[in-house]
């Protein structure tokens, strides 16, 4: 299904239950996370340069104020909606299986294949096609519990960081995710990278 088909069914769903971002109802499965702590600019991941050089208009974005997402009971039921859509049409494959090269590829899921980073591209668009601020949507790179590297989107909001990934069905707060968070995208600009600080106040790299 296409973003806009999309879109426009959450709409419809949105205005059942209220006005789409303006209801004082707070999502109550929510709970409150907090915020990550933020280094300085670091590496840009070779996967983004790649896709911007591919995907130019995604990429050429004006440098914008820091915005969070306002989260209501409405917010939360389409960020849910999305995640869910996106894992369940998205067939699970390797960088390697899929374009046969090790270098990290980033795209959107054109033949409905893809590894952690299709996932969480195809989650941006579609909240950005929704009407969400590109400033609270953040691609960000974490190693997992087996210490591998992994890709996930960071959602921003006013309630703290939630975290939409292709290997959860639900949507935690960040640091609910037993993950070490590396570097995500700036909020003001996306081609720029900032380093997370860990825990223990040690500022993490991951190339």
């Amino acid at each position: 299904m296409h973003a806009k088909a999309i879109f426009r069914i959450l709409l419809v769903s949105s205005m059942m239950a209220g006005s789409f971002f303006g209801t004082t109802h707070q999502a109550s499965t929510t709970g409150l996370a907090s915020y990550a702590t933020l280094g300085g600019p670091t590496s840009i991941p070779y996967g983004w340069v790649d896709f911007c050089h591919r995907e130019p208009q995604e990429c050429d974005q004006p440098v914008l104020p820091p915005l969070d997402i306002n989260l209501t009971a409405t917010t939360w039921r389409i960020l849910n909606k999305i995640n869910h859509h996106v894992n369940r049409i998205i067939i699970p494959i390797s960088n390697l299986d899929h374009w046969g090269t090790m270098l990290d590829h980033w795209d959107y899921p054109k033949d409905g294949k893809g590894d952690c980073k299709i996932y969480a591209l195809w989650k941006r668009k579609l909240l950005l096609d929704a009407g969400f601020p590109r400033q609270a949507l953040l691609m960000t790179i974490v190693r997992d519990q087996n210490g591998e590297g992994h890709t996930i989107l960071t959602v921003k909001t006013n309630r703290g960081e939630f975290i939409l990934d292709n290997m959860r069905e639900d949507i935690r707060p960040w640091n609910a995710t037993g993950y070490h968070f590396y570097k995500r995208q700036s909020q003001t600009n996306p081609n720029i990278w900032v380093s997370i600080v860990d825990p223990d106040n040690r500022v993490s790299s991951l190339r």
